[in-house]
């Protein structure tokens, strides 16, 4: 991870100024529980203006190069200071780049900026384990996310969550067991610690899949949903967003 890292910095540092670049933070399982064989390398920049669309195209193609076989998928996160601070929800994300934007990122696409649920998560995570690469602790930088925001973010998550579950089996259960602990909890936990909670917690014949789902994410087995069988792992989705269902804020 390291290599990765530095070269991630670097290419933040190269084309942000130094008057214009804040802060830059590692976050998510490799400042918690641990890089798992699926982690990403997840990394927070705080800039003081938007990106220009030189500098978007710039991370872009350094990115790419960057993230991915033979090293780890990277997933790059830019907030504009003004933007989050004071913080309302939904939150406006700058810039964020991942592995499921390649393919549309090699034809050209860059990311924009856009009104971001999720990014109440990811700052309630940055604030609460970052590790400084750049610039002042998180919680000098960054607001404290309320912890309703955090709820809604998640809740809002599940269709788009359900609608990748063919494509993006582990993720999709293991996010959708984080979501539950969240609503049910009010903390944002590892994906491995959301299963192992919501395993204690599932009846019958849906546990085989959340199972599955936390053994690949540990290394511990090779991924092969058919052996798991579709049916199981639809009523394990079925079951997880239903809880979330549950939980979830009113949003009347």
């Amino acid at each position: 991870m390291t290599d990765q890292l530095q070269q991630v910095v670097s290419a933040v540092r190269e084309l942000v100024p130094p008057h214009d670049l804040l802060a830059v933070y590692l976050y998510g399982s490799a400042t918690t529980t641990g890089l798992r064989p699926y982690s990403d390398i997840d990394v927070f920049v705080v800039v003081r203006r938007p990106l220009s669309g030189r500098e978007r195209w710039g991370l872009t193609e350094r990115l790419l190069g960057i993230s991915g076989a033979p090293g780890r998928p990277v997933e790059l996160t830019v907030v504009v200071l003004g933007d989050v601070v004071p913080w309302r929800y939904p939150g406006w994300q700058e810039y964020q780049y991942g592995e499921w934007l390649r393919e549309a990122c090699e034809r050209g696409e860059v990311p924009v900026g856009r009104a971001e649920p999720d990014l109440a998560v990811l700052m309630r995570m940055v604030v609460a384990d970052g590790r400084v690469l750049a610039g002042p602790p998180a919680g000098e930088v960054l607001p404290e996310v309320p912890g309703e925001d955090v709820a809604r973010a998640v809740a809002a998550g599940v269709p788009g969550l359900l609608g990748e579950l063919a494509e993006d089996t582990r993720n999709v259960l293991l996010t959708l067991a984080r979501a539950w602990v969240t609503l049910d909890t009010g903390e944002v936990v590892s994906k491995d610690a959301a299963a192992g909670w919501a395993l204690d917690r599932i009846p019958g014949e849906p546990r085989r899949a959340l199972e599955h789902a936390r053994e690949v994410y540990l290394g511990e087995a090779e991924e092969d949903w058919g052996r798991v069988g579709p049916g199981r792992v639809a009523d394990c989705a079925a079951y997880l967003a239903g809880r979330v269902r549950e939980l979830a804020p009113s949003t009347g």
